[in-house]
């Protein structure tokens, strides 16, 4: 196929630009910062201008930075609406049949994130016509996306709207808790920081289960929103605990309640993807590749 692929030096999108050359897809990847693959350009600018069809377009470029970015740069991050809504625009100008669009677990309402027994999510816990309170300007740009998705769809383009839940991998920039914690554990740093107060959890899911559940949602036509995570409801301690012993030593774990820690629990109901994809990558082996 021929592919566009923005935001393709980024995190996700050079992890599914090798995929998709390796399946021998022509990419065509563009992102702010050039590499030897992608060719530098502004992915607003592209879906401004460019009038080509594609055969698929997958849209990774966004602002980006952690929890510190969405708590403290609200702003910043809600520019995020104006490259995605341009996205569409583009995909239905130019009769591009087939898209992807990354939309994010910070979607679903913060109410059924909160202190208590674990609450899987599931994909019809977003109403689209009372959605609820999404995860701070981030996800409230993602659930508007997602909305833009299906005007796109009423036009023509099939566009697939994943989730993804706590991605990581060890080429991840340590902004982010995973490889922040890699760090910290190489260092053998003791205490060893942890924000929050540690009992909060996440569903970590590595990028190549990420990448392997994309394109299995594009080549099996996939429809409707799809989580992409485990189920696994894994605390900030645990993988604390998971890296620490992969390191080789016992530190003191030194919680900071004051720092930025989003929702308290945010972990999936994978059901819908594993009618697609079944994942490989375990938290412990994400750790043992992490640390080797």
């Amino acid at each position: 196929m021929r592919v566009l692929l923005s935001g393709a030096s980024g995190f996700v999108g050079r992890h599914l630009h090798r995929a998709l050359l390796d399946r021998g897809d022509l990419v065509l990847g563009i992102d702010l910062n050039a590499t030897p693959l992608a060719r530098s350009g502004d992915a607003l600018d592209f879906f401004r201008t460019d009038d080509r069809r594609w055969d698929l377009a997958i849209h990774a470029a966004a602002i980006v930075g952690g929890r510190a970015s969405i708590d403290g740069s609200p702003l910043g991050v809600a520019t995020n609406l104006a490259l995605d809504s341009w996205y569409f625009r583009w995909l239905v100008r130019t009769g591009t049949p087939r898209a992807v669009y990354f939309s994010s677990s910070a979607a679903y309402p913060v109410a059924l994130q909160q202190p208590g027994p674990v609450r899987r999510l599931v994909e019809t816990d977003i109403d689209y016509e009372q959605p609820g309170r999404p995860d701070a300007t981030y996800g409230l740009v993602k659930l508007a996306g997602e909305q833009l998705a299906q005007y796109a769809e009423a036009e023509g383009c099939r566009v697939h709207v994943l989730r993804p839940f706590s991605g990581y991998g060890t080429d991840q920039d340590d902004v982010y808790p995973f490889p922040a914690f890699i760090r910290r554990a190489r260092e053998r740093q003791d205490p060893f920081e942890i924000w929050g107060d540690g009992s909060s959890t996440r569903d970590w899911v590595h990028i190549d289960d990420l990448v392997g559940a994309t394109l299995a949602a594009v080549d099996q036509d996939a429809t409707g929103p799809i989580n992409v995570g485990w189920g696994r409801a894994a605390s900030f301690d645990e993988l604390a605990g998971l890296v620490t012993a992969e390191a080789g030593y016992r530190p003191e774990f030194k919680h900071l309640p004051a720092a930025p820690q989003g929702v308290h629990h945010r972990v999936c109901d994978p059901k819908r993807m594993l009618d697609v994809y079944q994942p490989t990558v375990t938290l412990e082996e994400g750790v043992r590749r992490a640390l080797a």
